[in-house]
């Protein structure tokens, strides 16, 4: 009987655990896990968090030790690109001109960080943070620069703007909406970083356009000059969907995938942050750029891989340490998908829960620098209970007698 061949695209978190994921599930077959770039699979939250600010060495950031691999007769195929899909021949393109024969292909391909047409921004002094290389040359400017720019008031430029705060560097962030994060978090809540990165001495600068880099800085659109001895991009990513495009899979920001994430060719499934998964209990296709999806989503994909029944039903999660804060959201709430916001605790100070409804039915929650209240918030989003606003805001009011009503 031919050994079957299972080929993963992406040798990033999600490829690394779908790999585990199938030896771990019983698979005896030939795995081969391709990836562009030359280092084993490594995690990207340490990047802009504990490896960026030197908290953690570059040892911790990797998913698997060096021999893991080969004791786990797992083929690494490193540093070569895919290139194309034959999904009649069911083959995987290598650049280079080589092939690999699939009867199953997760595509793990992740995402990129988008490059806004600014003129300047391909300059040296200028830096984008996706891969490893590019968090050991922010640790460089960190280290030997006096003053960063940063375009762009996300997730990865707030976390790098906080660690070139704690470094001792001059940092003004620069964002065209009227506060950070507020496609993700919408203004109530928004406001609180806003605060944070103010208290913390840097110069947010909001509703602005950047014109062009300099290489003494950025000058914004109205001719303002932003001093600056180096310059980071981070104004979000884009899922790396061209291999599924080329190959005709269905892409729509990301690509799209049921429930159990098999595309519609059923030889095929996808995970991670190129991912646009269907939702059970959301009701819709979600795709998330964040580390638990690319933890969690490749135990599905191996089962789907294998013949067998499983649906990713986890709701969405993500979490930041900025400063002296720690936070952690779970649930899921598109841009005006809510009618308020509900605060319990001390938000001045910055130790509080925000839950975020439609109704009176709790969509999501965030918990700022209050911890262990996760599972009851996933417990009470999933429960679908009415809840008054008030009980919500009590703190005496424990969060599991919530969702049980």
């Amino acid at each position: 009987m031919t050994r079957q061949s299972f080929v993963i695209v992406g040798a990033g978190l999600a490829g690394a655990k779908a790999a585990e994921a199938l030896r771990e599930q019983g698979f005896d077959g030939r795995i081969t896990l391709v990836g562009a770039e030359p280092h084993r699979p490594y995690e990207r939250p340490p990047l802009s968090k504990g490896y960026l600010a030197g908290t953690a060495g570059r040892a911790g950031v990797f998913v698997h030790p060096e021999d893991w691999y080969a004791g786990h007769d797992v083929e690494l195929r490193l540093g070569v690109a895919a290139t194309g899909l034959d999904r009649g021949a069911r083959r995987v393109e290598l650049d280079g001109g080589g092939m690999i024969g699939y009867d199953r292909l997760l595509l793990a391909t992740g995402a990129v960080p988008r490059r806004p047409p600014i003129p300047g921004a391909g300059a040296p002094h200028v830096h984008y943070l996706r891969r490893i290389e590019d968090c050991e040359s922010l640790r460089d400017v960190l280290a030997s620069k006096s003053r960063l720019a940063v375009i762009g008031a996300g997730w990865i430029g707030l976390e790098v703007a906080a660690a070139a705060r704690q470094a001792g560097l001059a940092v003004t962030v620069l964002e065209a909406a009227p506060l950070p994060l507020l496609r993700v978090l919408g203004p109530e809540a928004a406001r609180v970083f806003a605060g944070l990165h103010r208290d913390h001495g840097v110069d947010l600068r909001l509703g602005i356009t950047v014109g062009e880099i300099t290489p003494a800085g950025v000058r914004l659109g109205d001719g303002t000059e932003i001093g600056a001895d180096a310059v980071l991009i981070g104004v979000g990513a884009e899922p790396e969907v061209r291999l599924a495009r080329l190959a005709g899979l269905r892409v729509d920001d990301g690509i799209v995938v049921d429930a159990a994430l098999r595309t519609e060719d059923r030889h095929i499934v996808a995970a991670g942050d190129v991912a646009a998964a269907y939702h059970p209990l959301l009701g819709e296709h979600v795709r998330v750029e964040h580390w638990a999806n690319a933890l969690a989503q490749p135990a599905v994909a191996a089962a789907t891989m294998l013949g067998r029944d499983a649906l990713y039903q986890d709701l969405p999660y993500f979490y930041t340490d900025q400063y002296d804060l720690g936070m952690e959201y779970v649930g899921h709430v598109g841009p005006g998908g809510y009618d308020r916001v509900v605060f319990r605790g001390d938000v001045a100070a910055r130790e509080f829960i925000a839950f975020w409804l439609r109704g009176d039915r709790v969509l999501a929650g965030m918990n700022v620098n209050v911890w262990d209240v996760v599972e009851p918030i996933k417990a009470l989003i999933r429960s679908g209970a009415a809840v008054r606003a008030e009980a919500l805001a009590d703190p005496d009011r424990p969060l599991e007698d919530l969702a049980a009503r």
